[in-house]
């Protein structure tokens, strides 16, 4: 497990051991989500309002049911300041993941996002399910290649330099060429499956895991870990589209680029 190569959360490379286990071959989808929906009523974090007791000191309106949502300003120019382009929309959530104006329609194979680790969670239950750990998650990624830089070998891309998997191309967040054909999510199955026959364990959208999110600075508080990288993964900034890499994400907050992909353990 792990990488020198890139960022220190990454690190160190190390060997890891696991049970047999089964992962799905794509990140759950709309339409896979709505049929849990459907068949048990279930309500995600995203669409509850926050609680008056619990949050007392908020005003009403910041109490409001919303996600977060991606929204570049026009004026980025200091790549640390990540309020220049994340915004909490009210109304946005897994039915409506760009805000209250978008919706899901003809998205019914694109993967489900702006949900948390709880609403992953549910439907992993539902499902007879579970969510992977960062051992299996990172274990299913590589499709046999270790010490791999990415899931298809250590080329960042393929032969004349197509994108092999759905990430930003350009210069993040100002401008994306689409050179993968996507500005956002794609339809699962769209890129090559790696040696296991897995798809899109890079890139299209971080992928939540059962683990607490622990770097060099030890574990961080409410949050968990995803794996895989997104398709606002750019090399300026981010490159997170790697089998190695990984991320924090808050446990409480919908995202527009974070869903999952659930496990069976025998």
């Amino acid at each position: 497990m792990g990488s020198e190569n890139f960022y220190l959360e990454e690190r160190p490379v190390r060997e890891a051991s696991v049970s047999a286990f089964e992962i799905g071959a794509h990140e759950v989808t709309n339409q896979q989500f709505a049929q849990f929906v459907a068949q048990t009523n279930y309500v995600t974090v995203a669409e509850r309002p926050l609680s008056a007791a619990e949050f007392p000191d908020l005003k009403p309106e910041d109490r409001a049911a919303g996600a977060l949502i991606f929204a570049p300003q026009d004026d980025v120019t200091d790549l640390s300041d990540f309020t220049k382009w994340w915004a909490f929309r009210r109304g946005a959530n897994w039915r409506h993941p760009g805000g209250p104006n978008t919706n899901i329609d003809g998205l019914e194979n694109h993967p489900v996002v702006q949900v948390t680790y709880e609403d992953a969670l549910a439907y992993a239950k539902w499902a007879g399910a579970d969510l992977p750990t960062e051992v299996q998650w990172e274990r299913a990624a590589r499709g046999g290649l270790a010490s791999k830089d990415y899931v298809w070998g250590n080329n960042k891309s393929g032969i004349g330099n197509r994108p092999l998997a759905n990430h930003w191309q350009g210069i993040f967040p100002i401008s994306n060429t689409k050179d993968d054909g996507y500005m956002g999510t794609a339809p699962i199955g769209c890129y090559a499956a790696n040696g296991y026959g897995l798809y899109d364990m890079a890139g299209n959208v971080w992928e939540l895991t059962k683990d607490d999110y622990v770097d060099e600075r030890g574990k961080q508080a409410g949050m968990k870990t995803a794996r895989g990288g997104s398709f606002l993964c750019g090399d300026n900034y981010c490159g997170r589209y790697r089998p190695a890499a990984r991320t924090p994400v808050e446990i409480n907050t919908g995202m527009q680029h974070v869903g999952f992909r659930i496990v069976r353990n025998p």
